[in-house]
Parts: structure tokens; C-alpha cells; sequence
């Protein structure tokens, strides 16, 4: 694939990472208006760093912009005369619709969202994917992309805010629950280090279990459950405190949270 990312910067580097790893490339390019800071990826074969979008552009089929919102239309313009019907354009910029990007580069341009999370510096995001009509029939090409770098997700557009609550903000909610195991297996005995190993990995294998066997996690629970011992008593405790309804609670309002932050900008 020829592949440029325009704008490597945090996530634009770990997508690289992830590309160059998985020899996903026949060629890659790289923009950033000072290519010092991504020096590293200097000398990598079929790699070319460039401060030039339109060079980077016009010798690649596949253009990721991963760039802030506020240099995205400008960047859109300067390309537009460049684009052909082989290019497939993937934006990662959260709240940039669809709609607004054809009026800038046209319908007939092939125009994919997608939504990566921050676990795509470990090769491990949970990306949602959305197109227009030119880019269902191209939409394979981002799920190869980003099954590379974890596991993707084709969605509508309009579910694309509340995706971003569970996968993106989901990082961070997820955070805050190994934290507070960890914070309980200090409580219980075991030093800081040893504690947060004991949360990140037994989370890890909660959520592998899940995905290898395809369960609902009510049927990995009852197999850890037995009658009136010490993990339905865990359980019922945490439910009797609103664990559940907390979380959900919490989701629902960072979801109304991005819809306020909508209604301002309009």
C-alpha cells in the first residue's frame, strides 16, 4: 500500500510504528512541517519524510490526516486539486463530520472517519470506522489498516460520538478501575508495584478471555462464582455501593458532555 500520513505527530507516529512493523507499506510518507521530530523514522526503507502534503499526496494512494482540527480545512484545500479517483482519504480528526469534508474536496471522493483510541501506541485500539458512499466500497482498506494496530470496527456516522465515550474516554475509564484495584491490593498487603502488576494483567485476561471465547461476561463470572464463597460476596458488595449503575452513569454523561460541546460550537 501506498500509504502517506499527514501530520505525524503523537497518534500519526504510533500508526507509522504500527505500519512499518507489520510491513504494511510499499511505500510511506511522512509530513510534519519540522521533520526533525520524527527523525526516528529516518533511513527506514520505502520510508520518505517531507514537509511537502501535496508531494506526499500526489505519490500515494492512501492519505491519513491525523493533523489538529484547526489546520484540517486548510490542508483539505491545499490538496483538492491533486486528488484523483485512486485516492482514498482517512481522517482521524474527532469532530470533522463527513458531510464537511465532501464540501471541501467533492461527493465523489472516497472519505473515511476513523476513531482510534490511544492503545494504538501498543498496537491495541479499539477503532471505529465510518465512510461516505464512494467509501463503503473502499472501507476494507481502513479495516486492514487499523487491524494492524488492534481491531477495528465499521459503525454509522451518527454512533461515532457515542463511540468515542466507550473506546476513547473508555481508555480512561478503564484506567481508573485497574487504579482502584491496584489501590485494593495494596490495602490487602501487597507493595505498589507488585499491586498494579496484579490489576494491569488479571484485567488483560478478563478481557482475552472475552474476546478467544466469544462469552458473555456473565458466563466468565459464574465460573469463578461458587455458592456463598468470597467472589459473590465481593460482587454483591460492589453492586450494593453502584458500581455498575456509577459506570454507566458516568458514560451517559460524558456522552451528553460531547453533545453540549457540539450545540456551542454550531
Amino acid at each position: 500500500m501506498k500509504i502517506a500520513i499527514i501530520g505525524t505527530g503523537n497518534l500519526g507516529k504510533s500508526i507509522a510504528k504500527g505500519l512499518i512493523t507489520n510491513n504494511a507499506i510499499t511505500s510511506l510518507y511522512l509530513t510534519k512541517r519540522n521533520i526533525d521530530s520524527i527523525a526516528e523514522f529516518d533511513g527506514y526503507k520505502n520510508v520518505y519524510l517531507t514537509i511537502d502534503n501535496e508531494e506526499a499526496v500526489a505519490k500515494s494512494d492512501i492519505i491519513i490526516f491525523a493533523v489538529q482540527p484547526a489546520h484540517f480545512e486548510q490542508i483539505l484545500q491545499q490538496i483538492k486539486p491533486i486528488l484523483t479517483e485512486k485516492h482514498v482519504l482517512i481522517s482521524t480528526i474527532t469532530g470533522f463530520s463527513i458531510s464537511k469534508i465532501e464540501a471541501l474536496v467533492g461527493i465523489d471522493t472516497v472519505i473515511i472517519r476513523a476513531m482510534p483510541n490511544t492503545a494504538i501506541a501498543v498496537g491495541k485500539s479499539m477503532t471505529c470506522l465510518c465512510s461516505n458512499l464512494q467509501g463503503e466500497k473502499r472501507i476494507g482498506i481502513a479495516e486492514a489498516i487499523f487491524n494492524r494496530l488492534g481491531h477495528s470496527l465499521s459503525i454509522p456516522e451518527t454512533q461515532m460520538q457515542a463511540a468515542t465515550v466507550v473506546c476513547a474516554s473508555g481508555i480512561a475509564f478503564w484506567m481508573r478501575l485497574i487504579r482502584a484495584t491496584t489501590q485494593a491490593a495494596i490495602q490487602l498487603g501487597f507493595d505498589a508495584k507488585e499491586a498494579q502488576e496484579l490489576a494491569m494483567f488479571t484485567s488483560e485476561g478478563a478481557a482475552n478471555l472475552l474476546i478467544k471465547n466469544g462469552n458473555h461476561p456473565e458466563e466468565e463470572i459464574d465460573r469463578v462464582t461458587t455458592p456463598q464463597g468470597c467472589t459473590i460476596e465481593g460482587l454483591n458488595e460492589m453492586e450494593h455501593k453502584g458500581l455498575s449503575s456509577s459506570l454507566i452513569q458516568g458514560m451517559v454523561a460524558s456522552f451528553n458532555k460531547i453533545h453540549s460541546i457540539k450545540k456551542d460550537q454550531i
